[in-house]
């Protein structure tokens, strides 16, 4: 494996590293502790051996013991590559930049939370009934019904009802769909979007299939950011939730999560915020809840792909 992977990591790694003062000091056991020798000195800058597995495993994926020589010394490179073009930039006074010194700021900022939610969380590992419990709860809120559907997507709602009329009159979907349907994807099946959960699908698109019973068309268009669809649905079927074991460490992530925004709600509750956030307005106001996510929504289509 060939390390190609050019200087963009690499300088904001660098840049963030000179971000720290001259001032900072090293701790008591570290002062104490026999100092290791540098992996290279860059015009009389160590750059330790830490540094270099830290930098290797960003921009390799994996520890530099798994790398051959060659690729060792690639990383080395780089590394002293873009030491020295970080170097020249704060001579150049770019870390006085506002928009270098920004995202120098959010980088710093970015690894803080990292940090913290590390510690934080090492030590509250979720239980088996924690995970149980938010199981339960993921099934709750998610509707066990899966739909099969068709559409036809036009750029007009004036051409969507000429498209209804057409269908009240007899016209074949599947044809109307492959001439007409702009989501060129689902066109060429005559429309057809196969099975999906409601949770795949742009709100509206979701909204107007709910109401329809089988066979049925909508009987005026529904509008999405995509365009003006013309739906008809062609089934429906039962969802059979995930078993516990193979959601097992998603549950994982989204109970860690939770217990990380937990204790940053409580800071922010009792964090003096001028103007007051909206949400959070005294120490004594309760957290805002979580915003649910958005489903993604694809390019040409309502589906997600």
């Amino acid at each position: 494996m060939k390390v190609t992977r050019l200087l963009a990591l690499g300088v904001v790694l660098a840049l963030a590293a000179c971000s720290k003062t001259a001032t900072d000091k090293p701790t008591t056991a570290a002062a104490a502790a026999p100092a290791k020798p540098p992996l290279v000195t860059v015009n009389g800058k160590p750059i330790s051996n830490e540094l270099f597995e830290d930098y290797a495993q960003a921009v390799a994926r994996k520890p530099s013991s798994e790398l051959s020589q060659a690729d060792r010394d690639q990383v080395k490179e780089n590394l002293v590559r873009i030491t020295l073009i970080a170097d020249q930039a704060e001579k150049d006074g770019l870390t006085k930049d506002p928009e270098v010194a920004t995202r120098i700021e959010l980088s710093r900022l970015n690894l803080l939370q990292q940090a913290s939610a590390q510690k934080y969380l090492k030590e509250r590992t979720p239980t088996e009934e924690e995970l149980r419990a938010e199981f339960d709860a993921q099934v709750a809120a998610t509707p066990l019904i899966e739909y099969h559907a068709r559409h036809i997507l036009v750029s007009s709602e004036d051409v969507a009802k000429k498209v209804i009329e057409q269908l009240k009159g007899g016209a074949d979907f599947a044809n109307l769909a492959k001439r007409l349907s702009a989501d060129k994807g689902s066109a060429a099946k005559g429309g057809d979007l196969d099975w999906f959960a409601p949770t795949a699908m742009v709100k509206p698109f979701g909204d107007a299939l709910a109401l329809l019973k089988n066979n049925e068309v909508t009987k005026t268009p529904v509008q999405t950011e995509y365009g003006f669809h013309v739906i008809q649905l062609l089934g429906t079927r039962d969802r059979t939730p995930p078993a516990f074991e193979e959601v097992k460490e998603r549950l994982s992530q989204i109970v860690l999560s939770k217990k990380f925004k937990a204790y940053s709600d409580e800071m922010l509750k009792n964090a003096k915020v001028d103007p007051p956030l909206a949400g959070v307005t005294a120490a004594a106001a309760a957290p805002a809840p979580a915003a649910t996510p958005a489903p993604a929504a694809p390019t040409a289509t309502p589906e997600k792909k």
